[in-house]
């Protein structure tokens, strides 16, 4: 029903219609108690052989939502429920925001990709802090983070610092995004010692916490691998648990979308599928240099249940998957826990 119905409709209405669409259908569903219940024993199976310990928690399998699709926390328990070993919410900033003017996000059919710059658009911190507070989330929840865009530049830390304080209880996983070239003042983050900056003060943060959960950061894909190699000996040295791997890239190499298509939509970072092959070379190129001392979460174009096997083969410890959706439906999810349960 998804292919032939729900997304020829979703390709010929706004993408983020469509968006706000599937996630207010997932709140609605949940409303319905009975419902959802029918909807999770059908969707959701426990595979013991997909189980694993990553970052000191348990994963009932490495599937797992990317941050973009909840933004706010919205439906995570809901997503859950469809089969996700996790859901990475946000990104998250200290202050509402409401992002780039629209229209912002732009599908690519040919290419199974789309183009983005929606500026990291949320309600806030605080906002997703209160989904958090009542709804009890059924399972393991990634809380993705940045700056405001408005921020100055000797505000940032304390934006970092300050989303990070507010989510940490209530959340498994904080994730520190560096790495997003359309928002203004993001795009300086990818420099070793301006990281350095912004970590240092969070893992002393960290320390003032009676649990130590895991801190990630999440990077760009375009990143030159000597600068590449400089943030990883700073994770190691610096007490990162794990890294991302990768966001958005800026490249538009190899796709087959007319020129004339790409030029009137203008700028803007790909997702989808030309981005998988970027990300497998990352995700290998992190479990090389590193030793597999860093565990790393593969995420970028993942659209087949092969293409998921291979990067985990590759050395990513857990996936996730987002724009994968849109183009292939939540089948995909059935499908690749399928596909690895026979490994």
């Amino acid at each position: 029903m998804f292919k032939w119905i729900i997304r020829p409709i979703f390709l010929k209405i706004s993408p983020e219609l469509a968006h706000r669409m599937a996630v207010s259908y997932m709140k609605r569903l949940a409303r319905n108690s009975l419902l959802f219940a029918l909807y999770r024993t059908f969707r959701k199976r426990k595979r013991h052989s997909l189980q694993r310990e990553v970052f000191g928690l348990q994963f009932p399998n490495p599937l797992g939502l990317a941050a973009g699709f909840d933004k706010n926390g919205d439906c995570y328990n809901e997503m859950l429920g469809l089969g996700f070993g996790f859901v990475e919410i946000g990104s998250l900033t200290p202050r509402p925001q409401s992002g780039n003017p629209k229209p912002r996000i732009f599908v690519l059919p040919k290419d199974k990709a789309m183009i983005n710059r929606t500026g990291l658009d949320n309600k806030g911190v605080a906002y997703a802090i209160d989904q958090l507070r009542k709804r009890p989330r059924r399972g393991i929840v990634a809380a993705n983070i940045a700056m405001n865009a408005t921020s100055k530049f000797d505000e940032v830390v304390k934006d970092y610092e300050t989303a990070f304080s507010l989510i940490y209880d209530f959340v498994d996983i904080i994730v520190l995004n560096f790495s997003w070239p359309g928002v203004p003042g993001l795009q300086g983050l990818g420099d070793v010692a301006y990281i350095s900056d912004l970590i240092d003060p969070i893992m002393e943060l960290r320390q003032c916490y009676d649990i130590n959960k895991p801190v990630l950061i999440k990077i760009s894909p375009d990143y030159e691998r000597d600068q590449l190699g400089s943030i990883l000996d700073y994770c190691m040295m610096s007490g990162i648990d794990g890294v991302v791997a990768a966001n958005v890239t800026e490249s538009r190499e190899g796709l087959t979308t007319s020129p004339e298509i790409l030029k009137k939509i203008g700028p803007g970072e790909i997702s989808g599928a030309p981005l998988y092959s970027k990300s497998l070379s990352l995700v290998k190129f992190i479990n090389e240099y590193t030793g597999g001392r860093l565990p790393v979460v593969g995420v970028g174009g993942i659209m087949t249940p092969e293409q998921a096997l291979e990067m985990l083969d590759a050395g990513a410890s857990l996936i996730e998957i987002n724009t994968g959706l849109a183009y292939e439906g939540p089948d995909l999810i059935k499908k690749i826990l399928k596909k690895l349960d026979r490994q």
